[in-house]
């Protein structure tokens, strides 16, 4: 009983981290219109900033500088901006499939960079010891992981009620308006290629922030945690859930987690060891049918968007 009570707190505590990798696309997509395929580039960006500046000190590695955890964390925010700006001002004025090639590239490349440099990254051993907040003041992994759940719940929370409000002002009615039409944004003064610049700089850094979350969460980072395949899984929890709802976002990352982990241990139980990676791709397959299967019966997904009412006829 206890071991089950320990896998949910463990897989509450991932699932909240996803919730702000999603919300951070759904702002993207959901909310603008922009095709990233990136993601896990940007949550590499943050996961390994963090790392590198919180990490006890190794003398095999050039980083480790054994930091204060919110310094890894608003670094690791700051870091993922930077360069979501810089890639942002180079690919920003692609559209649709042109931009999630460039992406996807751009998420591919950071993920390489991660595994060949290895005097900052730690290579294939990625980097270890990364210290938990509080956490001397916990004697069981279980304590400390039913500390680090409720601090995930009020992040969450916050990220969610910032993005609401945000996306319910004047800024987040332009966004809409520039997903619908372009042209028509355009023609009432607004300067769509700063708007998107915007929303792909702020999702990003949500990005960033998931990542060092994460890392403080597992205690260790691994170049193999940024595969194109999280992007897949982040993209269907936004599709599954509902693009341009938050809540939807929320949902998606918890049923497509779901299913992930569930048909994981279900792979483990009953596939012989020989055909272990045949049945890994069982896993790929049960997320692609329910993509499948959502966008015939479901298109917007179980939570789609809200219609916006709003009394202001000028943005």
């Amino acid at each position: 009983m206890l071991g089950l009570a320990s896998y949910l707190v463990f897989f509450i505590c991932v699932v909240l981290v996803l919730c702000i990798l999603t919300m951070g696309l759904n702002l993207q997509w959901g909310f603008t219109g922009l095709f990233n395929a990136g993601v896990a580039g940007f949550y590499a960006i943050g996961a390994y900033t963090h790392a590198i500046l919180t990490a006890a000190p190794n003398a095999q590695l050039m980083g480790n500088y054994g930091l204060p955890w919110l310094v890894g964390i608003v670094a690791a925010m700051l870091v993922t901006a930077l360069a979501a700006t810089l890639i942002g001002l180079i690919t920003i004025r692609l559209r649709g499939d042109y931009l999630a090639i460039a992406t996807f590239g751009i998420g591919i490349m950071i993920q390489l960079v991660s595994l060949n440099l290895e005097p900052w990254t730690g290579g294939s051993q990625g980097i270890t010891r990364i210290p938990k907040p509080l956490g001397a003041w916990f004697d069981t992994p279980l304590s400390y992981n039913l500390f680090y759940l409720v601090f995930m719940v009020a992040v969450v929370a916050l990220v969610y009620w910032a993005l609401e409000r945000i996306l319910s002002s004047p800024w987040g009615r332009v966004l809409r308006a520039i997903r619908e039409d372009e042209v028509a944004a355009s023609s009432l003064g607004k300067s769509p290629l700063s708007y998107r610049l915007q929303s792909f700089v702020l999702g990003s850094t949500l990005m960033g922030l998931a990542g060092a979350l994460y890392v403080t969460f597992i205690g260790f980072v691994s170049p193999f945690d940024f595969l194109p395949i999280l992007t897949f899984q982040i993209w269907a929890m936004l599709i599954v859930g509902g693009s341009g709802n938050n809540r939807g976002a929320m949902l998606g990352a918890l049923v497509v987690w779901g299913i992930w982990a569930a048909s994981g241990v279900a792979v483990s139980k009953w596939v012989p060891p020989s055909h272990a990676a045949q049945g890994a791709a069982i896993q790929v397959i049960l997320i692609g049918l329910t993509l499948v299967l959502m966008l015939l019966y479901k298109p917007r997904g179980l939570i789609g968007e809200r219609a916006v009412v709003s009394r202001h006829l000028v943005w």
